[in-house]
């Protein structure tokens, strides 16, 4: 085991892959001579060659559709975004052009390509760039989606979407590359559409992905030395395929589950989440699920209202609170 941070896990990642098959390649503003925006791609210039990491002009629909082409002709792009807000103007490519060839060619192009980029708030980046742009990637069939919280998560989740056969939308939470977790030696894969169980509880589930899991474990953490409340926590990690199975049997044990995610509350991952827990566990719960979300309002930059915006530790207690009749 080796303790890393998250960034340096997906660095890890992208070297191993492109090590072990040569049709792997990046693409993406500012991948190259600067080592990517957040530094994932730190010394992979070097090593690969421009063929292999190439820097691209800023225009997005413009590079995700040469990388659908390339993953037409049997080559493995990684796209990467600067942000998954620019990632907006490039929806046409990745929604109607990746998540379709293979349906729309009958069975002819497969397309193993992934989209991969920070996503969510950061710090004081205001409205345009703090979008949690989940739910827009998680809806559209022919997507694979994930969103992983840990270095660990982050590694072996990057791996098996760059050798999958469908394009994959991978969200990388902007606050999370510098968290630091244990990582395995030697290979390591997580099979997308697999959730975890980050802790173990007997009084209420709770469901989150990405940075909220960071959150939701702190939060955990906080019920049982203050509250005497065993939280479990269901990390998703993949947003499409969901690990259902998961959710359901967790929320079986405990009775109780609140939902937490980090974007909008209309239509978000959270809603999903609800009506399959009221569909298939309806009878073994013992309050109304409970769901945590962002505030229904474009991102303010102002640093004390970005604070009440974005879900928080406190949040998290008092919707747990108030499953559990504490409040």
């Amino acid at each position: 085991m080796a303790v890393i941070t998250y960034r340096e896990a997906l660095n890890r990642a992208l070297r191993e892959e492109m090590e072990r098959d040569e049709s792997v390649f990046l693409i993406g503003e500012e991948v190259g001579e600067y080592d990517g925006a957040y530094k994932v791609s730190k010394g992979l210039l070097d090593q690969f060659g421009e063929w292999r990491v190439r820097d691209m002009p800023i225009a997005e629909n413009g590079f995700a559709g040469l990388g659908v082409g390339a993953a037409m002709a049997g080559l493995r792009p990684v796209v990467e975004f600067m942000t998954w807000n620019f990632a907006l103007l490039a929806y046409d490519a990745i929604v109607n052009s990746a998540a379709k060839m293979l349906f729309m060619s009958g069975g002819q192009f497969n397309i193993p390509i992934v989209f991969r980029g920070p996503g969510g708030a950061a710090l004081q980046l205001s409205a345009q760039h703090s979008q949690v742009p989940d739910p827009w990637y998680a809806n559209i069939p022919g997507l694979k989606v994930c969103a992983p919280a840990t270095p660990a998560d982050a590694l072996g989740l990057l791996k098996s979407a760059i050798r999958d056969a469908d394009p994959v939308v991978f969200i990388e939470g902007e606050l999370l590359y510098n968290v630091k977790g244990e990582v395995p030696d030697g290979e390591h894969l997580v099979p997308i559409g697999l959730a975890d169980i980050k802790r173990a509880g007997e009084d209420v589930t709770i469901v989150a992905h990405s940075k909220m899991v960071q959150v939701a474990l702190a939060a955990a953490e906080k019920l049982a030395t203050e509250y005497e409340v065993e939280a479990e926590i269901v990390d998703l990690r993949s947003l499409r395929p969901l690990d259902t199975d998961a959710v359901i049997a967790s929320v079986k044990k405990t009775n109780r589950a609140v939902v937490v995610q980090e974007g909008w509350p209309i239509a978000g991952i959270g809603a999903q989440i609800v009506d399959d827990i009221q569909r298939e566990a309806f009878d073994d719960l013992d309050a109304p699920v409970a769901r945590v979300s962002g505030l229904d309002v474009p991102m303010h930059y102002a640093r004390p209202i970005e604070k009440l915006i974005v879900p928080s530790v406190d949040h998290v207690i008092n919707a747990v609170k108030h499953v559990c009749y504490l409040d």
